[in-house]
């Protein structure tokens, strides 16, 4: 590199990529963001559609969104790359989603956002285990108080639709459980591919396995008989809160550690307790209020916090 003489006999080790911390802390908000809005669009869907067709039409959308990038940045995996793809797809895609709404369509948002809360703890966790990071006492302190913060804000909630079951409760952390290993898969995946071919061949991948499944066990989804309304919800989960905030997920895993990155998904109960406020009439206790403040804080504090070498992800 930046020379025109001979290269050295000995072997070049390339540069590390440059990480940009702050652009990868942004990018998991954001991600989070999106997918705050995500048990939103679906309660309005299913009611009109059920858990396999709320689905199945929410990745139509994710690919539309999606299929141009497959033709701007084609894949270069490897047979073993492919392998692990394709089984962080099935994981992410048909087996994440359909339990995880399954969930939904038996326990309400509130509940459903309170066991999202516990996802940051699992990812810390994981990739701990699997893939070696170190997240010191301070970080630990701030998914603890972002995780607690998560539990005010959906205890703190009134909502006036039907009430929570323990079965729907446990399959959606079920399904984070399956998440966990989707997100770690495609945090190796990220190391040696960009964020945009990880994020459109995972996702096309999987909505081609949906398009399989959801057939066999729910029948054809049906075409008509859906309102306007259902149909934006679906696009809106699609192009938002799958295509794009996957996306910006993988771009931010990237750049750095899932430990770290986990502290932005519980944006999803703070977002979702916000729209159920402005667009559904619902109200928050003083609970709510503190622990949407607690989980800024633990944000603010993570990222601006100085990293150190401890803190680096480790390669698989």
């Amino acid at each position: 590199m930046g020379g025109g003489g001979r290269p050295c006999d000995t072997e070049t080790v390339p540069p590390k990529p440059t990480n940009h911390r702050t652009r990868g802390f942004l990018a998991c908000a954001g991600a989070g963001l999106f997918w705050g809005c995500g048990f939103f669009f679906g309660k309005i869907a299913l009611a009109e559609m059920s858990v396999g067709t709320m689905v199945f039409y929410r990745f139509v959308f994710a690919v539309l969104g999606l299929t141009p990038l497959l033709f701007t940045h084609p894949a270069h995996f490897t047979a073993r790359e492919w392998k692990l793809l394709l089984g962080a797809s099935f994981l992410g895609v048909p087996l994440q989603f359909l339990i995880q709404f399954k969930g939904l369509s038996l326990t309400t948002v509130s509940h459903a956002s309170l066991m999202v809360g516990t996802m940051p703890v699992l990812l810390a966790v994981g990739a701990s285990v699997f893939t070696k990071e170190r997240l010191n006492i301070l970080g630990w302190t701030c998914l603890a108080v972002s995780t607690t913060g998560a539990a005010l804000i959906a205890l703190g909630g009134r909502h006036s639709t039907s009430g929570p079951t323990l079965a729907g409760d446990l399959l959606v952390v079920l399904s984070l459980i399956i998440a966990l290993f989707w997100v770690l898969l495609n945090k190796k995946l990220v190391e040696t591919h960009s964020a945009i071919i990880v994020t459109a061949y995972g996702l096309v991948s999987g909505a081609l396995m949906l398009a399989v499944i959801v057939p066999f066990l729910y029948g054809m989804p049906p075409v008509h008989g859906i309102s306007a309304k259902a149909w934006a919800a679906s696009a809106a989960s699609g192009l938002l809160c799958t295509a794009s905030s996957t996306l910006l997920w993988n771009y931010g895993m990237s750049q750095v550690p899932a430990s770290q990155a986990g502290v932005f998904l519980n944006m999803e109960p703070l977002v979702g307790s916000l729209l159920g406020v402005i667009l559904l009439g619902e109200t928050l206790g003083p609970l709510a209020w503190i622990g949407g403040s607690l989980i800024l804080l633990a944000a603010i504090i993570l990222t601006t916090r100085r990293s150190s070498a401890r803190e680096e992800p480790a390669l698989l």
